[in-house]
C-alpha cells in the first residue's frame, strides 16, 4: 500500500533506532534520526506554513550562474507581499519552509518528509509530530512532483507545481491533490506536430529525458503523428546518471541518420552534458525544436551559439512586479537579474503562492467560487485543514499581472504558449525571439476577446467597458473598478467617482432665489392683509383662516430651501415631514374656508342652520384635525423607518450621488396621498359651491387653485421617478414652489388687486381733494372769468 511504501522510503533515509525495554527502565521507545537532513536555511514562522522544494543545485554542475535561486526568492517575495497587504489575508500571516530537491526524486522525497516533520531535526526527536503544513509549492521536474504527490496526498495537503508538465499528472484518480499553474504536454505535442507539418518536416528524431516527463511526450508526439505523413526516424533516451559510452552511442545514431530536425523533451541540467558532449563530435546542420522544458534556458543559450535558431514552445508568461528591486536588495551578487528566468520559472512560483493565499483568503471568509464543490466547509480562525483548502484552490480564480489565473477540473491551468525563436542580438547575446504574432498586444486600456474558432493566440483587442479597467498589456481581463471609483476616460485606472447632490450651484442658487422670492411676497401680502383687516373684503373672507394660509404658505415656500445641499440625517427628516405638515395646515385652512362658503350660502334657505356648526371653534377643530392626521403619519413614519442620507450608485454608475432615501416608501406615498385625498376633496366642494352668488364668493378661485395644485402633483409623479441624480430634488422642489405660488396668486391675487386698487383712488381723491384747494384760494384772489369753471369744478 502507499503508507507501507511511505514506511519504507522514511526507514531508508531516517534509521531508527529504538533502545531495548528493561526491567530497570520504564521509559518509552525513542525514534531519532540518524543523519540530519541538510537545510538551506530557508523559513519563516506565520499563522499558516506552507512548504517550498526547488532544485537549488543538479547532479551536473552547470556554469557559474546562480538563477536556480531566483524561483527561491520569488516564493519569498510572494509571501511577504501576501503579509503585507490589508485585503489579502487580512491579520494573518504566512510561513515556510523551503528545501532543495536537488533536481533528484529521491532528494525530493527527503525534502518533503523533512517539511512534514514538525520541528527541526536537529532539536527534536523525528517523531515528534508533524507540521502545520497546509500547501506545498514545488516542484520543477515532473518525476519529482510524482513523488511529492504520492507522498503528500495522505495527509490530503494539496501541492502546485509551477513547471510540471507530464500530462500523466492530470490523472485524477492517482493525484487528487496535485495542481500545477502550468498546461499539460497534450497541448504541447498537438503544437509541435502542427509546427512539423507546416514546415514540412516529414523526417524527424527523438531526444528525451529517462524520466516519466520524456516518456509521456514521446507517447503524445507519436499519438499526434500517427495519421500523419511525419514519421520518427529513431528515439533517443538520455540516461539518468549521466554515461559518457551511452551518449557516444545516442550521437553515434545522430550522425548516421539522415534526419536533421531534431526534438528535444528534457530538462536543462539533463541536455547540458549532453550538449557538451555533442560538441566535440562537431555535428553540424541539426535543426532543434525544442520542448518548454529548455526553449529559454538562458545558460544553454549562452553557452552553445551553435543553438542558434531553435524554434520550440514556451508557457506565456508575465512579470513579477518588484522581483528585480528585491532580488537587488537581498543579495545582487548572489541574485543576479535575469529577464527571462524572472518571465518564466519565477512567475510560475509566483502564480502558485498567490494562488494559496487567494484560496486561504476565501476559506477563511467563506467566500464560494464558481466550481463543482457546494458544500464547503469554511474556517474562520488559524485551524485550517489541508483537505479544506483542496476544495478551494480547486475554484480559486483571481487576476495577476494582467491574468486570469484559474484551474481545470485536472487541476491544470489554461494552455497559452508562444512559439520562440533563438537568435543573436546585435552585442552577440542571445535573444528569444516570439515569432509569428496573430495578433499585435493589447494596450492598457483594453482587453484580448478569442475569435470564436481560431486558435488562443489569434485575439481582438476590446476597450474596457465603463467602470472596468486593465492597465497591463495584454490582459485577458478588465478589473472593476471599487464601488467608490470609476474609470478614467482611457481605462487605465481607477479615478474617485464625481459626488453629486443639488448644491447651491447655477440651479441650487436659482431655486433658492425663487423660493425666498415667494416667501418674501407671501409675507407682504400678510402685511398688506393686516393692515387692512377692518376692510370689508378681508373681514367677509374670514381673516383668521386666510392669515393661516399665507402663514403655512410662507412655511411651504421656506421647506423648499431644506432640500438643497448635502443630505444629513436631520436634513433628511425634516424635508419631507415638514413639507407634509406645512402643505396640510394649507390645504386643511382652504378646505375650512370651502366649508364656511358652502355653508354660508346655505344658510340664506329657510330652516337651515348649519352655520352653527361652521364657526369659528369648529373652523380650528376642522383644521387642527386635518393636520394631526399628517402629523401621526409623519411621527410613525420617523419611529418605524425614518428618511436617511445613502449614496446611490446604481442610477448613475459613474456618479456617486447622495440622496436621502425615503426609508419607508408606503410612507411617503402615504404622505403625499393623504395631501392628495385633502385637495381632491377641497376641489370637489369648491366646484359645487363656484355658481353660488355673491361678490364675495371665492369658490371660483379655491376650485381654480386645487385644480393648478393636483395638476402639479400629478406631473410630479412621472417626473419624480424618471429623473436623475440631483433633478429628482430639483422636481420636488419645484413642485412645491409651483404648487405653493399656484394657490398664493389664485387664493390672494383678487383680493389684493382690489385693496390695493382701491388705496390708489384713495390717494388719487386726495390729490384732487388738495389741487381743489388750491385753484379756490387762487381764485379768491385772482376772480377772472375764466376760472368760473373751475371753480364750479371745486364746488362739485
Amino acid at each position: 500500500s502507499l503508507t507501507m511504501s511511505l514506511l519504507l522510503w522514511w526507514s531508508l533515509y531516517y534509521p531508527v533506532s529504538i533502545s531495548p525495554l528493561t526491567e530497570a527502565t520504564s521509559t518509552q521507545p525513542a525514534c531519532s534520526p540518524q543523519g540530519a537532513f541538510e537545510l538551506p536555511g530557508f523559513s519563516a514562522q506565520g499563522d499558516f506554513l506552507m512548504g517550498g522544494i526547488f532544485p537549488l543545485h543538479y547532479r551536473v554542475e552547470l556554469p557559474g550562474t546562480d538563477y536556480t535561486h531566483q524561483p527561491l526568492a520569488t516564493m519569498r517575495l510572494a509571501v511577504e507581499e501576501i503579509n503585507q497587504s490589508e485585503q489579502l489575508l487580512p491579520n494573518h500571516t504566512l510561513g515556510y519552509k523551503i528545501f532543495d530537491s536537488c533536481a533528484t526524486p529521491v532528494t525530493a522525497l527527503r525534502a518533503v518528509l523533512a517539511v512534514l516533520n514538525g520541528h527541526s531535526e536537529e532539536q527534536s526527536p523525528m517523531c515528534s509530530g508533524a507540521s502545520p503544513l497546509i500547501a506545498m509549492v514545488g516542484e520543477s521536474g515532473s518525476s519529482q512532483s510524482i513523488v511529492l504527490s504520492r507522498t503528500l496526498q495522505p495527509f490530503r495537503i494539496p501541492m502546485i507545481s509551477y513547471f510540471s508538465t507530464c500530462s500523466c499528472l492530470s490523472d485524477r484518480k492517482e493525484y487528487p491533490t496535485f495542481f500545477r499553474v502550468v498546461p499539460n504536454d497534450d497541448y504541447q505535442v498537438k503544437a509541435i506536430a502542427s509546427l512539423l507539418q507546416r514546415f514540412g518536416w516529414k523526417w524527424i528524431g527523438v531526444i528525451r529525458e529517462d524520466h516519466d516527463y520524456g516518456h509521456f511526450a514521446l507517447q503524445g508526439l507519436k499519438r499526434e503523428i500517427e495519421n500523419t505523413d511525419v514519421c520518427l526516424a529513431y528515439d533517443e533516451m538520455i540516461p539518468k546518471d549521466y554515461s559518457r559510452e551511452r551518449v557516444l552511442q545516442i550521437l553515434e545514431v545522430m550522425r548516421h541518420s539522415t534526419a536533421r530536425v531534431v526534438i528535444v523533451f528534457s530538462g536543462e541540467g539533463e541536455l547540458y552534458p549532453f550538449l557538451k558532449e555533442f560538441v566535440k563530435q562537431n555535428i553540424t546542420g541539426t535543426q532543434w525544436v525544442a520542448s518548454e522544458a529548455w526553449v529559454t534556458a538562458n545558460v544553454l543559450a549562452e553557452t552553445y551559439p551553435f543553438l542558434d535558431g531553435t524554434i520550440g514552445f514556451a508557457i506565456r508568461s508575465g512579470k513579477v512586479p518588484g522581483l528585480r528591486d528585491y532580488l537587488q536588495t537581498v543579495n545582487p551578487h548572489r541574485y543576479p537579474f535575469n529577464p527571462l528566468v524572472q518571465q518564466l520559472v519565477a512567475y510560475n512560483v509566483y502564480k502558485a503562492v498567490y494562488a494559496i493565499a487567494h484560496s486561504l483568503h476565501n476559506l477563511l471568509h467563506c467566500q464560494a467560487g464558481a466550481g463543482p464543490f457546494h458544500n464547503r466547509s469554511c474556517a474562520h480562525s488559524t485551524n485550517v485543514h489541508p483537505w479544506q483548502l483542496q476544495q478551494y484552490l480547486q475554484d480559486v480564480s483571481f487576476n495577476v499581472s494582467g491574468e486570469n489565473m484559474n484551474f481545470d477540473q485536472k487541476g491544470d491551468a489554461i494552455p497559452s504558449y508562444d512559439l520562440i525563436n533563438w537568435q543573436r542580438g546585435p552585442n552577440g547575446g542571445p535573444r528569444f525571439l516570439v515569432v509569428s504574432v496573430c495578433s499585435a498586444s493589447c494596450a492598457p486600456g483594453s482587453r484580448k476577446a478569442v475569435r470564436r474558432g481560431e486558435p488562443l493566440c489569434c485575439f481582438d483587442c476590446v476597450p474596457c467597458d465603463s467602470g472596468k479597467i486593465s492597465n497591463q498589456t495584454d490582459s485577458i481581463d478588465c478589473h472593476e473598478c471599487p464601488e467608490d471609483y470609476w474609470s478614467n476616460a482611457d481605462g487605465t485606472m481607477c479615478i474617485p467617482k464625481v459626488v453629486e447632490f443639488l448644491s447651491h450651484d447655477a440651479m441650487g442658487i436659482a431655486l433658492t432665489v425663487i423660493a425666498v422670492v415667494g416667501a418674501c411676497l407671501t409675507v407682504s401680502i400678510l402685511a398688506v392683509f393686516l393692515h387692512h383687516r377692518t376692510t370689508p373684503i378681508v373681514r367677509i373672507n374670514n381673516s383668521e383662516l386666510s392669515f393661516f394660509i399665507l402663514l403655512s404658505l410662507t412655511l411651504c415656500f421656506l421647506c423648499a430651501l431644506m432640500f438643497i445641499g448635502e443630505p444629513t440625517s436631520w436634513s433628511c427628516m425634516l424635508r419631507h415631514t415638514a413639507f407634509s405638515i406645512t402643505f396640510s395646515l394649507c390645504i386643511s385652512c382652504i378646505l375650512g374656508k370651502t366649508l364656511v362658503v358652502l355653508a354660508a350660502f346655505t344658510a340664506a334657505r329657510p330652516g337651515n342652520n348649519i352655520m352653527k356648526w361652521l364657526g369659528p371653534k369648529q373652523q380650528r377643530v376642522i383644521i387642527f384635525s386635518c393636520t394631526l392626521v399628517q402629523v401621526l403619519i409623519c411621527a410613525a413614519w420617523l419611529i418605524a423607518s425614518p428618511p436617511y442620507p445613502s449614496k446611490n450608485i446604481q442610477d448613475q454608475r459613474s456618479k456617486i450621488i447622495l440622496e436621502c432615501s425615503v426609508g419607508s416608501q408606503l410612507a411617503f406615498w402615504c404622505v403625499l396621498g393623504y395631501i392628495g385625498l385633502l385637495a381632491c376633496l377641497c376641489f370637489i366642494l369648491a366646484f359645487l359651491a363656484r355658481k353660488l352668488p355673491g361678490n364675495f364668493n371665492e369658490a371660483k378661485f379655491i376650485t381654480f387653485s386645487m385644480l393648478i395644485f393636483c395638476a402639479v402633483w400629478i406631473s410630479f409623479i412621472p417626473a419624480y421617478v424618471s429623473s436623475p441624480g440631483k433633478y429628482t430634488v430639483a422636481v420636488e422642489i419645484f413642485a412645491i414652489l409651483a404648487s405653493s405660488f399656484g394657490l398664493l396668486f389664485c387664493l390672494f391675487a383678487p383680493k389684493c388687486y382690489i385693496i390695493l386698487l382701491k388705496c390708489l383712488y384713495c390717494l388719487w381723491d386726495m390729490w384732487q381733494a388738495r389741487n381743489c384747494t388750491f385753484l379756490v384760494e387762487l381764485l379768491y384772489h385772482f376772480p377772472d372769468q375764466r376760472y368760473s369753471s373751475f371753480n364750479s369744478a371745486c364746488e362739485t
